[in-house]
């Protein structure tokens, strides 16, 4: 089976598809050192460029596709800035945006059996167009059509056309990444295959309850990790005098004394907002929060349950489960965001598996 890769980042969701059976024809990522993290680990036909650069017919000329030769999987996971709801959601105005759309318009031109779309849990409830909070309610005219919850998915869906889509939230802790990261996974099968795919049906949850395998956690990620040398940005000296007052095991500001709070937070202690990822250790016994494209910023530090130090690049990539010896290049700030913003290779192996099987009951009928 093949498949084209678009927004191939650092290779988490290639090395899980590839796992399942599907061989890459070309995987494209716009970013040189990105694109040098894929070669650096053998990555197949990797091509440093813009999607908004290509058609069908380059798309195939680069992956040496044969003249009518069909593609069963296209796969992608796009960027998200423009639908996250930490950000402007700026929808497919945005730049990043519009490479979705551009990513949707390939797939009715290469016409694939199977899409799959990954992104941030926002997108499912973006609007094509955002309408400020402070411009809504009963002072405000009605909110329109395009600027109704969803309505960016539904344009999206729309504009592909020609299949039938299955969109679900997935939290990765579920199939037993020991990382509680949830996504959402857009899947369309090609309608003249008469496919209704289902997701997998989950392995694990938090108790190991209903005959499912409990959660995965960071102990047995910190246990199996056969790394001493770690590599990870240092706190400032103000940052590590509060984070060694945190419980050992996991815990954040709230844990400590008000006074000492006050101190440690400034000005963001009387802010909206739940403030978890302020001094915080993350819990040893649970699986990893998502892990982000920093883990020593104010707001989002996910720090070590029992070392006085942010999680590793090395953590990172056990986290996400790239296999041992997998090299990322880049300075330190880029290799957290590489990492940090891949599809976990379990999930995404386990998710390609699903896909692979419908395609082989196609082949034999």
């Amino acid at each position: 089976m093949n498949a084209i890769s678009f927004f191939t980042g650092a290779g988490g969701l290639d090395l899980g598809i590839q796992s399942a059976g599907f061989d890459i024809k070309l995987a494209l990522e716009i970013e040189p050192i990105y694109c040098e993290t894929l070669v650096m680990n053998n990555h197949h036909n990797v091509r440093q460029g813009n999607i908004m650069d290509y058609n069908g017919e380059r798309v195939r000329e680069e992956a040496g596709l044969l003249p009518g030769e069909e593609i069963d999987l296209v796969v992608g996971g796009s960027p998200c800035q423009s639908f996250s709801t930490a950000g402007k959601r700026q929808a497919f105005t945005d730049p990043r945006g519009q490479a979705m759309l551009h990513y949707a318009d390939l797939v009715n031109e290469l016409q694939p059996k199977f899409f799959l779309l990954e992104n941030v849990k926002g997108f499912l409830s973006a609007a094509l167009r955002h309408r400020p909070i402070n411009q809504r309610g009963q002072d405000f005219p009605p909110l329109e059509p395009d600027e109704m919850p969803g309505s960016a998915l539904q344009y999206l869906l729309n504009r592909i056309g020609n299949y039938n889509v299955t969109t679900n939230i997935v939290n990765a802790a579920n199939y037993g990444v020991p990382q509680k990261r949830e996504r959402v996974f857009i899947i369309g099968v090609r309608n003249d295959l008469n496919i209704n795919y289902a997701f997998p049906m989950q392995t694990h949850n938090e108790n190991g309850t209903d005959g499912l395998l409990r959660w995965r956690t960071f102990r047995q990620v910190f246990e199996n990790l056969n790394n001493d040398n770690h590599t990870y940005v240092n706190y400032s000296a103000e940052r590590l005098h509060y984070m060694r007052m945190i419980p050992r095991g996991g815990g954040n500001w709230r844990d400590l004394p008000t006074e000492i709070v006050r101190q440690a937070m400034g000005g963001a202690y009387n802010s909206g907002g739940g403030k978890v990822g302020f001094y915080r250790r993350i819990q040893l016994n649970s699986p990893a929060p998502t892990l982000l494209t920093s883990p020593a910023q104010k707001s989002t530090n996910l720090g070590h349950p029992l070392e006085d130090r942010p999680l590793s690049i090395e953590e990172y990539l056990a986290i996400q489960e790239f296999p041992e010896g997998y090299q990322v290049c880049g300075t330190l700030s880029q290799k957290y965001t590489q990492i940090g913003n891949a599809v976990p290779v379990r999930l995404a192996t386990v998710i390609g598996q699903s896909i692979a099987n419908s395609i082989r009951v196609l082949q034999t009928v």
